[in-house]
């Protein structure tokens, strides 16, 4: 068993991952305009650019991946990872046409692919399964301090030296991040802080029949990912919205939300991790239903803050619901992990990723860009147009509380079978 120092060094460094993670993939939501601009896009052809490359590739790539690092060194494909995508992020900044950046997002999603589930998986096997929503929680404050990095830090960059360049301050250090994970983090031992023996190796087959049989694990990834598509959907078009609604340049829009994801998100990823770290939180039951009326309760400010034409409403109502697609997080990713045997962890976590991924990458920028062009009529995009499409994304918070609400039904028996999993019966 690893000391505790190591365990605490291994989280900070995939902490640091999951931060560079998120503001290499949200850089480009705080320069969407100026990209759209210059490119002579519509919203749904810059919706498409900046997001579905990257989506797509990080979720066909992610299974195989998975079930790669569910055989062999997580570590090793953990750093190979951070190094493949911060170099194309980088590269993004170098792009002067179209095709050139498609290619770089394509780029950025292949690494990424690795980068979260094999995290989650290294994460599980250095701290036991009661510490898993404390641990992942503090993981998870990586969310806030990409966005803060993505939109305020960018946001500036930008501002001063053009979009190219925030793309440069975001790549160069995770080339650096990666190394450091090849170098100095040990591979740990599967399954080793985990009840019951270790099973063979998994096939895909296999992994997803049990997956399927683990309702709570299926709710918990329904409500993550509609979690992302209404949180991180809303989040993608932020920028944009206040630089038409309120006149701000690519720096003040950043700068709104920038520091709510810093101040805001890290103090609600803290507060989550202090809660689900007391005795009373042990029972994954009452986790879920701290998710799901969180969740609800924080679709109301969501829904607001487009509906508003007063920019310091809309601030006040970001303040509310901003550290709602924080909080979610951490917790979720636990629990996934708690639902699946052990040998199965990476896989499982993939699948989260895929639902995530699909929804916010894909569906959102997308569903977005097309309401507000259809919105249009033929016409200008504009600000109008876009609060229609952002007012109509903003409800779906409801749905994901639903999801994880119905968690709780079987989250108990479910853990308890990932724990004494010895091998699936033949169908």
């Amino acid at each position: 068993m690893a000391s505790p120092l190591v365990r605490w060094y291994v989280l900070a460094v995939t902490c640091l991952i999951y931060t560079i993670n998120i503001a290499d993939r949200y850089v480009v939501s705080t320069v969407l305009e100026p990209i759209r601009t210059e490119l002579r896009l519509s919203d749904r052809g810059v919706g498409f650019l900046t997001g579905v490359p990257l989506g797509l590739f990080y979720v066909t790539l992610g299974l195989p991946i998975s079930w790669l690092a569910d055989r062999s060194n997580r570590r090793n494909i953990l750093g190979i990872c951070v190094i493949l995508w911060s170099g194309f992020t980088a590269l993004c900044g170098r792009t002067q046409t179209y095709l050139q950046f498609l290619l770089a997002r394509i780029g950025v999603g292949t690494g990424e692919a690795g980068g979260t589930p094999t995290s989650n998986s290294l994460l599980a096997d250095y701290f036991a399964p009661e510490r898993r929503p404390m641990a992942f929680t503090v993981f998870a404050l990586g969310a806030p301090l990409g966005a803060w990095l993505g939109a305020d830090v960018a946001g500036a960059v930008a501002n001063a030296y053009g979009w190219r360049a925030s793309f440069l301050a975001l790549g160069v250090p995770g080339l650096v991040i990666g190394l450091l994970v090849l170098l100095t983090i040990r591979e740990p031992v599967r399954g080793g802080l985990d009840a019951g023996t270790v099973p063979q190796r998994a096939s895909m087959a296999e992994s997803l029949r049990f997956l399927w049989r683990q309702r709570a694990a299926f709710h918990v990834i329904m409500g993550s990912g509609v979690c992302s598509l209404w949180g991180w959907g809303l989040i993608w078009w932020t920028p944009t919205f206040l630089m038409r609604t309120y006149g701000l340049d690519v720096g003040q829009a950043g700068a709104i939300t920038g520091n709510i994801h810093l101040v805001a998100g890290v103090v609600a990823s803290i507060g989550t991790a202090w809660l689900f770290s007391l005795p009373v939180m042990l029972d994954a039951r009452r986790v879920c239903w701290v998710l799901a009326g969180g969740t609800a309760l924080a679709t109301i400010p969501s829904f607001i803050a487009y509906w508003t034409h007063s920019l310091e409403v809309a601030r006040i109502m970001f303040w509310l619901f901003i550290p709602a697609i924080y909080f979610y997080i951490g917790p979720c990713m636990a629990l996934v992990q708690n639902t699946a045997a052990c040998h199965m962890r990476t896989v499982f976590s993939a699948w989260s990723g895929l639902c995530g991924n699909v929804f916010n990458l894909i569906v959102a920028p997308q569903l977005v860009g097309l309401l507000s062009d259809a919105y249009a009529g033929g016409g200008a995009t504009d600000a109008t147009s876009l609060r229609f499409a952002l007012l109509l994304l903003a409800p779906t918070g409801f749905w994901a509380a639903y999801h994880l609400y119905a968690a709780s039904r079987t989250i108990i028996q479910d853990q308890t079978k990932a724990s004494n999993y010895v091998g699936m019966p033949a169908l």
